[in-house]
Formats: structure tokens, C-alpha cells, sequence
């Protein structure tokens, strides 16, 4: 430890991990570009183009950056997520609502493990779809890998749920406000229908607003209240995985409470108590976005494509179904209780 404190070694190490983060990083900013210009989703995007730059994670002078932006940057980035957190959340939207959002959460991953021999899935990557289609998209996918016991198939397995997810926020983001208008929804109802029911965050405010400033606004807060849970659901998966699962091919097994998760509890405290000035939670909020699109890119950088479409039609199946499922749950709440 005291030697990696040594500020020698820590210049040493910087220059061997230059070279990948600043290829990943490079990807991320790439990236964004073109989901501002093609109206593409970033996530997406840096995935594609981290597989299209796989070589970069296989060999050279790259390999121990990529390897870092695909762990310890990705860590970083959920932990920032907790600035994104208030109490105030739950208190705007009511409690019965509040109560169907967390039941919903629950009930899809109890539903994916569920199914998932059905499709042929073992339980961890049943946990790691229902979690990501549950809670929040790619960024619950990363959150949820990082404390699952690793294989050699750990990273395809990744790679497929933050494409699958992906892919499906965005058909969402396009289909479900026009289900929103055929059932004639009013605003609090669309609101938390579109939150509550689209995997990630950017998708949820881009249908939310193209419906009405006051939807978009409902949605996001639902959207956010789902993000909440994100460091809940970890901290319990993690005691049970530590419990009784094997551990993973390196021996080891998951920390009781990740650090990552530590972070995302301990920023969330503080925005919701108003301890972080508005300004620094912004900044925090935006470092999360760039850190997690940054790990994402290296995450399809370390991918072997070949890999992850072997995974098949029945993982699509599986995480199709565990996204009708959850539609399902708050379109029929929403009716009872708005």
C-alpha cells in the first residue's frame, strides 16, 4: 500500500495507463458527437465503436488503460450517480406511487431469475438483465456486473445487456409515448409509465418531453426514484452472492458492500440533505455520465463481438419479456392509482 502511495510508482503507473484511457476516452467524446448529431444514444454509440476498436483491448500499449477505464472509471462513475439523489424525490411524487415504482423493481427481478431456466440462463445472467431492465438501463448493467462472480464469459455477457437494454430503451423511448396517446393517459399517469418503464435515463426525457414539459418532468423523477434503488438492490445482491454463491475463477469472492456502492450511498446522504451545492452536484451528475460512457467504450474494447451474438435468441427473448413484464406491472398500477 505504501509503496503505491509512492509518488514514483504512481508516475509509473500513470504512463502505462495513459495510452488506454485516453483511447477510451477519445471513443467516449466520439461518441457523444455523433448522438448529438444522429440522434443515436451515446451509450450505444460508444459501445459500437469500442468493439469496432476491440484490438485496442487485446494487445500494445493500451491494454492495462482500457482494462483500468473498464473497472476503476466505471466504479467512479456509479458512485457519482448518487448525486444525483434526493429524498425530495419521494416526497413530490406520494407515497402509493412511490410504493408501486419499488414493488414493480422488485417483482421484475424476482421474475427474471424466475424465467431465466425457462430461456435457458443461469442466474447470473438472469440477475444481470432483470437488474439492468429493472433499475436503470446500461448503468445498472455495469453497477451489477462489478459484484457478480467473473467467468470467462462475464464480459459478453455484459456487452450483450448494455446493448440489449439499449437498443430497447430506444424503441421504448419512440413506441410508448404513442401508447401513452392511444390510452389517452393523463400527464401524472404518462409521467410515470414512460419513468418508470424505460431502461435508461436519457431515453426516459426524451419520450417524457416529446409528450408534455409537465410528463417529461414526471417521468424523470420516476425515473430518478428507480436510480435510488440502484444501491439497495447491489448491497443486498452482494450479501447474498458472498453467502452462497461460489466464487469466481480468481477464488475471490465480492466485498460485503462494494466501495462503489459506499460512494453512491454516502453522495446521495449528502445531496439529500443538502449538504452539496447545486453547481458541484451538476458537475458530479455530468463527471457520471462521461466516466460511465468513457468504461463503456473499454468495456467493448476488451469484447470479442463473435462472443457476445453467440449468446442468442433466447437471451433476447428473455430480456424482452422481463421489459413487457415490468410495462405491464406500472401501466396496470398507474390505472389503479392515478
Amino acid at each position: 500500500m505504501i509503496a503505491s502511495l509512492n509518488p514514483a510508482a504512481l508516475s509509473a503507473r500513470s504512463k502505462v495507463l495513459f495510452p488506454g484511457v485516453v483511447v477510451a476516452g477519445l471513443t467516449a467524446i466520439a461518441a457523444q458527437w455523433l448522438a448529438e448529431h444522429y440522434a443515436t444514444p451515446a451509450m450505444l454509440l460508444a459501445l459500437l465503436l469500442g468493439i469496432a476498436l476491440s484490438f485496442l483491448g487485446e494487445e500494445g500499449k493500451t491494454v492495462e488503460g482500457v482494462g483500468f477505464a473498464a473497472r476503476t472509471l466505471l466504479r467512479l462513475g456509479i458512485a457519482f450517480l448518487g448525486a444525483r439523489i434526493s429524498m425530495e424525490l419521494t416526497a413530490q411524487l406520494g407515497l402509493p406511487l412511490v410504493l408501486l415504482i419499488i414493488g414493480a423493481v422488485a417483482a421484475t427481478i424476482a421474475f427474471g431469475l424466475l424465467i431465466g431456466r425457462f430461456f435457458g440462463s443461469k442466474w447470473r445472467f438472469s440477475f444481470l438483465t432483470a437488474g439492468s431492465v429493472a433499475i436503470c438501463g446500461a448503468s445498472a448493467a455495469l453497477a451489477i456486473a462489478a459484484i457478480l462472480p467473473k467467468d470467462e464469459r462475464s464480459e459478453q455477457r455484459l456487452l450483450f445487456t448494455v446493448m440489449g437494454v439499449t437498443v430497447l430503451s430506444t424503441i421504448a423511448m419512440i413506441v410508448y409515448p404513442i401508447i401513452v396517446n392511444l390510452l389517452s393517459l393523463n400527464d401524472l399517469a404518462a409521467g410515470v409509465f414512460l419513468g418508470g418503464t424505460i431502461h435508461d435515463v436519457a431515453q426516459v426525457v426524451g419520450a417524457g418531453f416529446s409528450v408534455s414539459e409537465n410528463v417529461g418532468d414526471t417521468a424523470t423523477l420516476v425515473k430518478l426514484i428507480r436510480v435510488s434503488l440502484l444501491a439497495p438492490v447491489v448491497i443486498i445482491a452482494a450479501l447474498l452472492i458472498r453467502s452462497f454463491a461460489t466464487p469466481d475463477e480468481s477464488g475471490e469472492r465480492p466485498p460485503i458492500i462494494p466501495a462503489f456502492v459506499v460512494g453512491f450511498l454516502l453522495l446521495a446522504t449528502l445531496n439529500s440533505l443538502g449538504w452539496i451545492p447545486g453547481t458541484i452536484a451538476g458537475l458530479l451528475s455530468e463527471a457520471s455520465r462521461w466516466l460511465l460512457l468513457t468504461a463503456i467504450a473499454a468495456v467493448g474494447m476488451k469484447t470479442n463481438l463473435k462472443k457476445v451474438l453467440a449468446v442468442g435468441g433466447s437471451a433476447i427473448a428473455l430480456i424482452v419479456t422481463q421489459t413487457i413484464f415490468i410495462a405491464s406491472i406500472i401501466l396496470s398500477g398507474v390505472y389503479f392509482l392515478t
